[in-house]
């Protein structure tokens, strides 16, 4: 992918990301989207980050111990980590979603 399809795509998912995580508007939550960062503060000290890396052409995300690098399949349109075959947005419901006791759906 060319890096300005890249640059649109990350950009646009994780405004998608902000908007739907922000809408949730739970006590246990803070959403804050700076540049190309997304951070997920909770209430227990906990983050999560979902950033753009612009070099690799991904989408990396950390939560809970765990890394994921996503790669943006365009005849599908989503973000699939190659290592796992893990979904962005639907790892991002499922791990949120988990921490918050609570169903998210983006």
């Amino acid at each position: 992918m060319d890096r300005n399809t890249f640059l649109e795509q990350s950009s646009r998912t994780l405004e998608r990301l902000e908007r739907g995580l922000g809408a949730l508007e739970h006590e246990a939550l803070d959403v804050q989207l700076s540049g190309d960062v997304l951070t997920l503060a909770f209430d227990d000290g906990a983050r999560f980050v979902i950033n753009a890396h612009s070099a690799a052409g991904q989408i990396w995300m950390a939560a809970e111990r765990n890394a994921w690098h996503f790669d943006y399949i365009e005849d599908r349109a989503v973000w699939i980590a190659a290592k796992t075959g893990d979904e962005l947005l639907a790892t991002v419901e499922r791990l949120v979603g988990k921490k918050l006791d609570a169903a998210v759906r983006l």
